[in-house]
């Protein structure tokens, strides 16, 4: 059976709002919903989210469908930026870029890339070792971490170019069992379920 790790999508961005306390934009949510109605999320029996309120209210939208329990799990929130607080879009773009170029460094005082996969990692590992195998469930939580997860669980250095597409709200699948990546990020309401 199999996991996904989903991404929020499109959020509300206030720069007076902490970044962890940002909801879903009226976009963002819409596309939960959408994806929601795919046969795969009906399959989720569980759902564990980071705990913050974006990723919050994505797992939400897809356990109203699936009846699933979601449990929320703190240390699986995204890279710790809050050194710099609020960037623009594009200077968070090049912030990005360097925090993956240099996996081992700190950028301003944030959380290293080597530090955030040793995280999202140890997290994953721990809900995996305690669920059935042959339930499908899904990780929703925040597309810095899912790709350094996605590093991890591929064999691959981290590297961006293993990032998700613009606009957030994509997913990866991955076998429960041999923990082997088994599609590229897809956007949550486009994916058709599993093979």
């Amino acid at each position: 059976m199999y996991a996904l790790y989903v991404t929020h999508p499109q959020v509300r961005i206030d720069p007076d709002i902490p970044v962890p306390q940002w909801g879903l934009s009226e976009i963002g949510a819409a596309r939960a919903r959408l994806a929601a109605t795919h046969p795969w999320a009906h399959r989720l029996g569980l759902i564990v989210s980071s705990g913050e309120r974006k990723a919050i209210e994505t797992a939400e939208i897809l356990a109203a469908t699936s009846g699933a329990s979601v449990e929320i799990i703190e240390a699986m929130h995204e890279n710790d930026r809050s050194a710099t607080g609020f960037l623009t879009p594009p200077e968070f773009e090049k912030a990005a870029d360097w925090f993956f170029a240099h996996p081992h460094e700190s950028f301003k005082g944030w959380e290293r890339a080597i530090d955030a996969q040793a995280r999202i990692v140890s997290n994953v590992d721990a809900v995996l070792s305690r669920h059935d195998p042959q339930v499908p469930m899904a990780f929703v939580g925040h597309g810095g971490v899912g790709t350094l997860l996605r590093c991890h669980l591929e064999g691959k250095p981290i590297a961006r170019q293993a990032d998700q597409p613009p606009g957030g709200g994509n997913l990866f699948c991955f076998d429960l069992a041999k923990r082997v990546v088994s599609c590229d990020w897809t956007p949550m309401e486009d994916w058709m379920g599993w093979a």
